[in-house]
């Protein structure tokens, strides 16, 4: 197999990944994955994936969110940037602008700031797309 081949799939086994995040953890700091993030715990700080957010119902993000898709149950404090499709349950509580590809909004969510969407989505992840080199970034967990 070329070292080509082998690349292709090593970012395949990282866009695959899942993390989470449970409830009664609390972040202060930036998270970047190349994976998808479900979070139900709360985080200070932007989360930054090149899949896809999903904030439970008990989730709070007080931050940016930038990712492919999401999914948000919780409550988000900050802008929302997608690639693809953004999905507000109706649990969600969004205060900040939305800027997304396309939108659902279940009966009963709560968004309170602008909303742009329908153009193509221009964001590159930090660190994460293979040109720019992320500074580290120190993350304190907490179990309350």
């Amino acid at each position: 197999m070329s070292l080509f081949g082998k690349e292709k799939m090593a970012e395949a086994e990282l866009i695959n990944s899942n993390n989470h995040i449970a409830k009664g953890t609390s972040i202060t700091g930036d998270i970047e994955t190349h994976g998808s993030i479900r979070i139900d715990g709360s985080v200070k700080g932007n989360i930054q994936s090149k899949a896809k957010v999903v904030l439970g119902s008990s989730g709070k993000v007080e931050g940016n969110i930038y990712s492919v898709s999401a999914e948000i149950e919780g409550e988000v404090t900050g802008k929302i940037m997608i690639k693809d499709t953004l999905l507000l349950r109706a649990t969600s509580n969004i205060g900040g602008d939305i800027n997304t590809n396309k939108l659902i909004i279940e009966a009963g969510a709560k968004f309170n700031g602008n909303c742009k969407m329908g153009e193509k989505i221009n964001f590159d992840v930090e660190g994460l797309d293979g040109k720019k080199e992320a500074a580290p970034k120190k993350a304190k967990a907490s179990v309350e």
